[in-house]
């Protein structure tokens, strides 16, 4: 009948869109558009980095700057190895979570070398945009955290964590659960603690150790590395092998 305003389709009604109710959609938006995207350009496994949003590269004074430009440098190495190691699609591509300081380092390493790179955002009361180095297909932004978490994870072969506040020690304490209850095998993924000296001084793992709460084994899941040429031949080592298609899957297995 004219004058009658048709209704909207329930997915077209924003009001009921971002309500509580539709929370399992959204939820279920953020794990299948990132799938959808990441199958279509063949991406099959990364290289996270994770690391301070607040190093600068343009002060001069604080001790912490130099590890922005090792990152951009590991970035770049890894990347200029990885490009024409594709049998079946991209291999190890650098991923961040698209901020600035570290972050925009390894996107920008990765650039450099002529790679594509990933940056997974969050959205945030004070909006961020992706630092200028993500490849815009390979942006995202995220509402929900844990979303966010799954993606930086689920195809990582490699995690990266540079020196770094909470969200960085989040990350990697995240990631150590994960292989210490098994969900990710240990030797689905190369962990990598950059710049002994900050987290030798941040970190005493063997107190955990001593006090029993976690075993000496937990303490070797990862190895420490302060130069970009020792850490880059121990990830080309450990990465290898999953390129022949018998080892290891693009997903670790317990994340699927």
């Amino acid at each position: 009948m004219r004058g009658i305003k048709r209704p909207a389709t329930a997915y077209a009604n924003p009001l009921f869109m971002s309500s509580p109710q539709a929370r399992p959609l959204r939820i279920m938006s953020e794990y299948l558009e990132p799938l959808d995207r990441l199958e279509a350009l063949k991406v099959r496994s990364t290289v996270l980095f994770l690391g301070s949003a607040r190093i600068d590269p343009r002060d001069k004074t604080s001790p912490l700057t130099r590890y922005y430009w090792e990152a951009e440098e590991l970035a770049y190495r890894i990347a200029r190895w990885a490009i024409p190691r594709r049998p079946q699609g991209k291999n190890f591509v650098v991923c961040t979570g698209a901020g600035p300081g570290i972050m925009e380092a390894a996107n920008r390493g990765a650039a450099r070398a002529g790679g594509k790179t990933i940056g997974m955002n969050i959205s945030l009361p004070h909006e961020q945009a992706p630092n200028r180095f993500v490849s815009p297909e390979l942006s995202f932004i995220f509402h929900y955290f844990f979303m966010r978490k799954f993606w930086l994870i689920s195809r990582a072969r490699a995690v990266i964590a540079f020196p770094g506040g909470f969200g960085t020690l989040d990350e990697f304490f995240e990631m150590m659960t994960l292989v210490q209850t098994e969900k990710i095998a240990r030797r689905d993924v190369v962990v990598i603690l950059y710049g002994e000296d900050y987290w030798r001084r941040v970190l005493d793992l063997d107190a955990l150790v001593r006090a029993g709460t976690i075993d000496a084994r937990d303490t070797r899941s990862f190895r420490m590395f302060s130069d970009p040429k020792t850490a880059f031949d121990h990830l080309k080592t450990r990465l290898t092998p999953f390129l022949d298609g018998k080892k290891g899957t693009p997903l670790p297995s317990g994340l699927c």
